[in-house]
């Protein structure tokens, strides 16, 4: 008889991860790859370049520009905040995977930092022909976990792939954006 799965992965340090939750996941994602989720959220200007992100049913997610973009430094700006996106969601899926496979993490930290031309100034200063926006994200993921660093390197590279955030850093994405 086999032996039953866990209610929960252990992860050394980091808080654990429902391995039967996860399992029931997979299970839906397999049986249904085409299911679409809408996700939403509304931006509202607060005053100055501080704005209130409406995202569910959570508090705002305050978004803000640092004193040198005249901003009153209270929060990520946006590029920032999108950099916290794309480390979140690379983070949740190499856990996520991890767990999946069995394996052990005791530590999981990932840096990143990518160059921003600000001279255009949200097309307000120059606007000569630049790239806007980053033109590369660099990130180095510290991880620390139970099997062979071969098999980590594979395990994070498989993350980065099916990573929705990563996906929509890499590949044109429309965009309509509408005055209603």
């Amino acid at each position: 008889m086999p032996p039953t799965a866990p209610a929960t992965a252990m992860t050394g340090c980091l808080a654990p991860i429902d391995k039967g939750g996860l399992d029931t996941l997979i299970a839906k994602g397999r049986a249904d790859p085409t299911a679409i989720k809408t996700l939403k959220c509304r931006t509202i200007a607060e005053g100055r370049f501080r704005h209130l992100n409406m995202i569910r049913d959570l508090p705002p997610y305050i978004v803000d520009e640092p004193p040198g973009l005249l901003g009153d430094d209270t929060a990520p700006n946006p590029s920032e905040a999108s950099l916290a996106a794309l480390g979140s969601c690379l983070a949740v899926g190499i856990h996520a995977n991890a767990v999946a496979r069995g394996i052990t993490v005791r530590k999981l930290e990932i840096e990143l930092e990518a160059d921003i031309n600000i001279t255009a100034v949200w097309g307000t200063g120059d606007t000569s022909p630049k790239p806007v926006g980053f033109d590369a994200v660099r990130a180095k993921v510290h991880l620390e976990a139970d099997a062979p660093q071969e098999e980590l390197d594979g395990l994070i590279a498989h993350a980065t792939k099916w990573s929705p955030v990563a996906n929509t850093f890499t590949k044109p994405v429309g965009l309509d954006v509408k005055s209603v």
